[in-house]
C-alpha cells in the first residue's frame, strides 16, 4: 500500500463480522479487513500486528495444507496512515448494521490485511472488463456428531445448523426456518445438493451473497418475498446463462435461471482442485448421512420413500476437503471440554509455559504436524489434551468459512470452457 496516495474516498463498506471488517477498492481488485473490538478493550499496536501476523501464519501454514495451495488466500499484513484510517472509519459508519455497532474498528495501531477481492476475478490486478459474478456459500458444519462423549440424543440425529434455526428464530434474527441443511449440500448426491443450494436462494439468511461486479445484488435480508427476489435475481442473471437465446420473461424464465445456477455451482462445488494434505486426514467413523430435520428428508419420508444416500463427494472436490478438516471435531464439545479444562488448570500453574506449547502460535510447520495425530484414547496428559483443543479450533474454522465461486462469460475463442462461462 503506497502511503501518500490513501485516500478514503476510493474505499467503500463491503461487510463485516463479529471479529472484522472489510472494505473494498473501487478500481482495484483488493480489500482492507480491519480488526474490531469492544469499546473498552485497548490493545497496542504491537499486539494488532501480532494478531494479524498470526491469522495470515495461520492460513498460509494451516488451512492452505490442508485445503490446497489455490482455495485459500492468506494475504499480508500493511501498515496505514492513521488519519487515512480515521476518515475512513467515520465514512463507513452509517453503512454498518446496528447489530454490528457494539465494537469499533481499529483506528489507533493502523494496521490491516491487504487481501485480493473476491468478489471479482483475479486474472488481473485491475478489473477485468467483463460482468464477472460471485457466489460466496458458507456451508457450515456437514456432518453429524459421531463421538461417544455426546450425551444428548439429538445431537445423533439433528445437525447443529437446523438446530440453531429454530432458536434463530424464536429469538427473532430470522423471520422463518430455512430448508437449508448442510448434510444435503455436503452429500454428493446431486438431487440432495439441488435442493440445499433452491433452499439457501429461497432463504439465504447470511448463508449466501451474490455479487455482481463486486457489488451486491442477492442475500442477506428476508424482507421480502422470494419470488420478488428471484425474479430480480433472475434479471441480474439471465445474460450469463442465455445471452442470446430470446427466452421470454415471466416465472419460465426466472424459473430456468435458477435452475441452471444451482447446476453451474454444483459442478464446482464437486470439481477436482488442486491437492491439498487432507489424505492423511481420516477422522471418523462418520455419523448419520441424513439429518432428520432436513425438509428434503421429511418430505420423501411423507412419499413413503427414504432419502437418497450421499453419493460420496469427489476426494479432491472442494467440499470433501473442507468436510475432512471439519470432521477435526473428533470429539464435539462434550468430549473436548474437559480436556480444556485440564489445559487451563495447568497454564494457571505453569503459566511461562503457554509459548512453549504454542497456545497462541506460532502457525509453523511444527503446528501443522501436531493436527496429523487422530488418535482419542486419552492417555491424561497436557499435550494429548492441547492437540484435541488445537483441533478443535481448526475444525470450527472450516465450519464458519466462506466458498467464493467467480464466474463469467469465457471469450469467444477460450478453450477448455463452456461458450459462456469460465469458473474460478
Amino acid at each position: 500500500m503506497e502511503e501518500e496516495k490513501m485516500d478514503e474516498n476510493e474505499w467503500g463498506y463491503h461487510g463485516e463480522g463479529n471479529k472484522s471488517l472489510v472494505v473494498a477498492h473501487a478500481q482495484r481488485c483488493v480489500v482492507l479487513r480491519f480488526l474490531k473490538f469492544p469499546p473498552n478493550r485497548k490493545k497496542t499496536s504491537e499486539e494488532i500486528f501480532q494478531h494479524l501476523q498470526d491469522i495470515v501464519d495461520f492460513g498460509k501454514n494451516v488451512m492452505k495444507e490442508f485445503l490446497g495451495e489455490n482455495c485459500v488466500h492468506c494475504g499480508e499484513v500493511v501498515q496505514l496512515p492513521l488519519e487515512f484510517v480515521k476518515q475512513l472509519c467515520l465514512k463507513i459508519q452509517s453503512e454498518r448494521p446496528e447489530s454490528r455497532c457494539d465494537k469499533e474498528l481499529d483506528t489507533l495501531s493502523g494496521y490491516a490485511m491487504c487481501l485480493p477481492n473476491l468478489t471479482r476475478l483475479q486474472t488481473y490486478r485491475i478489473a477485468e472488463h467483463r460482468p464477472i459474478l460471485c457466489v460466496e456459500i458458507k456451508p457450515k458444519c456437514g456432518f453429524i456428531p459421531f463421538s461417544s462423549s455426546v450425551t444428548h440424543e439429538m445431537k445423533h440425529k439433528v445437525c447443529r445448523y437446523c438446530m440453531h434455526q429454530h432458536l434463530k428464530v424464536a429469538t427473532g434474527k430470522w423471520k422463518q426456518i430455512s430448508k437449508y441443511c448442510p448434510l444435503d449440500l455436503f452429500s454428493g448426491n446431486k438431487q440432495r445438493m439441488h435442493f440445499a443450494l433452491k433452499s439457501l436462494l429461497q432463504e439465504s439468511q447470511n448463508n449466501l451473497k451474490i455479487f455482481k461486479n463486486g457489488e451486491l445484488i442477492y442475500g442477506c435480508g428476508d424482507a421480502r418475498s422470494p419470488v420478488a427476489d428471484w425474479r430480480e435475481l433472475a434479471y441480474h442473471l439471465k445474460p450469463f446463462f442465455f445471452p442470446s437465446n430470446g427466452l421470454a420473461g415471466g416465472a419460465h424464465c426466472t424459473r430456468a435461471v435458477i435452475r441452471e445456477l444451482v447446476h453451474v455451482i454444483t459442478r464446482v462445488l464437486l470439481s477436482s482442485s488442486d491437492k491439498g494434505q487432507v489424505g492423511a486426514l481420516r477422522p471418523g467413523p462418520w455419523g448419520l448421512h441424513v439429518c432428520e430435520a432436513s425438509p428434503f428428508s421429511r418430505s420423501l419420508h411423507h412419499q413413503g420413500k427414504n432419502t437418497p444416500e450421499r453419493s460420496g463427494l469427489p476426494k479432491g472436490c472442494l467440499l470433501y476437503k473442507t468436510l475432512q478438516v471439519q470432521m477435526l471435531d473428533l470429539l464435539d464439545i462434550e468430549g473436548l471440554y474437559p480436556l480444556y479444562n485440564r489445559v487451563e488448570r495447568y497454564l494457571e500453574e505453569f503459566p511461562k509455559e503457554r509459548k512453549m506449547l504454542q497456545i497462541d502460535g506460532p502457525y509453523d510447520e511444527a503446528f501443522h504436524q501436531k493436527l496429523l495425530d487422530l488418535s482419542t484414547e486419552d492417555d491424561g496428559t497436557v499435550a494429548f489434551a492441547l492437540t484435541k483443543v488445537q483441533q478443535y479450533r481448526v475444525a470450527m474454522t472450516a465450519k464458519d468459512c466462506s466458498i467464493m465461486i467467480a464466474l463469467s462469460p469465457c471469450l469467444q475463442d477460450a478453450r477448455f470452457c463452456n461458450p459462456w462461462l469460465r469458473i474460478k
